[in-house]
């Protein structure tokens, strides 16, 4: 063990200021679909209130993402936050983890293209631009009650004004957000969904002022934020942004002095945080050193990290100064106490990779604690 071991795990399991919320350690659970609310109409349920609450001793949750509007949606059973019910859901969800001392931010989605027609009873999907993804498919249960993985169709570009409405569902699921009790939002700008696809060169091919240079492909993304920043107050808001994720037919040459700028835009507007999301696959494209340096130059707030880190990586890239805190995903799924985990050297159970999306508890909240 090197002599920096110690202080590497003693920040790691430091406390931590994130806006208004105090978190007791830098550890945060990543958002992970897991497709279990109730039906009909999306709703979260009392046993994601008790998967949540379950994890608590993350010193943050970033909850698994949510549609703004039923046309956001693009997978079966991803919950909603645009009802009464899916509110009162929510609240069930927010009390539970609160009551365990925790904190938890929604993260917040549009997929745009990334859809089914099943969802928009029978429309094509919206996006920047009428791009259809190549090898992109959704999870989508049909009739038969079986999930099954789809390919996307063909979707039609927004009409400028249609731009405008959904910043405004961006808003409204905001305001929704903190009436459900969350401590903050986490805006979902990468992976391929909307947010994103307005950065990309490879899906935005307007014209208008949503395309073209980069200041206009940042635009949508600097609307959204500045909408709900206004509404719920920038200290509670984050965004995520994936520039070496290039899957879902995103490979773009441009995405990384897209992200910069961008970067540089979210610290003007003083959100919260920047959630970094990596490839977290094998062969995976790894993120130079030198865009760390460069993102911390021209962004002042908070970074997270999220992508296959374990204790050692975590503690370094702390100790390193490019992160302030990091999210772990999958070893949460399996491990409810991952952090008492962490930081006594315990053994990781292994996931259930069959009961990931959809289904009832089991690979759900029997996941056990240690002793």
């Amino acid at each position: 063990m090197s002599n920096t071991a110690p202080l590497k795990d003693s920040t790691l399991f430091s406390p931590l200021r994130l806006g208004p919320s105090e978190l007791r350690n830098r550890i945060v659970m990543a958002p992970m679909t897991r497709s279990r609310s109730s039906q009909p109409g999306d709703i979260p349920n009392q046993a994601m209130a008790e998967y949540y609450a379950q994890r608590a001793g993350a010193g943050l949750i970033v909850t698994e993402a949510t549609q703004i509007s039923r046309q956001g949606q693009g997978y079966s059973f991803t919950p909603g936050i645009y009802t009464e019910a899916q509110i009162a859901g929510w609240k069930l969800v927010t009390d539970a983890v609160h009551a365990a001392d925790g904190r938890i931010f929604v993260q917040l989605w549009h997929v745009g293209r990334v859809s089914h027609t099943m969802f928009h009873d029978g429309a094509a999907p919206v996006a920047p631009s009428a791009i259809q993804p190549h090898d992109t498919q959704v999870w989508v249960v049909g009739k038969d009650g079986v999930g099954r993985m789809v390919d996307c169709p063909m979707p039609r570009a927004l009409a400028v004004e249609e731009i405008s409405e959904i910043v405004e569902d961006f808003r409204q699921a905001a305001a929704n957000a903190i009436e459900a009790g969350f401590d903050g939002i986490e805006l979902h700008g990468g992976n391929g969904y909307l947010i994103d696809q307005f950065l990309r060169t490879v899906s935005n091919h307007r014209t208008d002022q949503y395309g073209g240079s980069v200041d206009n492909r940042v635009r949508f993304l600097r609307e959204v934020v500045t909408a709900v920043t206004a509404e719920i107050g920038a200290d509670r808001v984050g965004v995520r942004l994936a520039p070496y994720i290039t899957f879902k037919d995103m490979a773009d040459p441009q995405i990384v002095d897209t992200i910069l700028y961008a970067a540089a835009e979210l610290d003007k507007l003083k959100v919260a945080y920047i959630h970094l999301a990596e490839a977290d696959w094998d062969d995976a494209p790894t993120i130079p050193e030198d865009f760390r340096h460069k993102l911390r130059s021209v962004y002042a707030g908070r970074i997270i990290v999220a992508g296959r880190y374990d204790k050692e990586r975590a503690g370094k890239i702390l100790a390193d100064g490019l992160a302030d805190l990091v999210a772990f995903g999958r070893p949460f799924v399996a491990n409810p106490d991952l952090p008492k985990r962490l930081r006594e050297n315990l053994a990781l159970a292994a996931l259930d990779g069959a009961t990931l999306f959809g289904g009832d508890r089991r690979g759900y909240t029997d996941y056990p604690a240690t002793s």
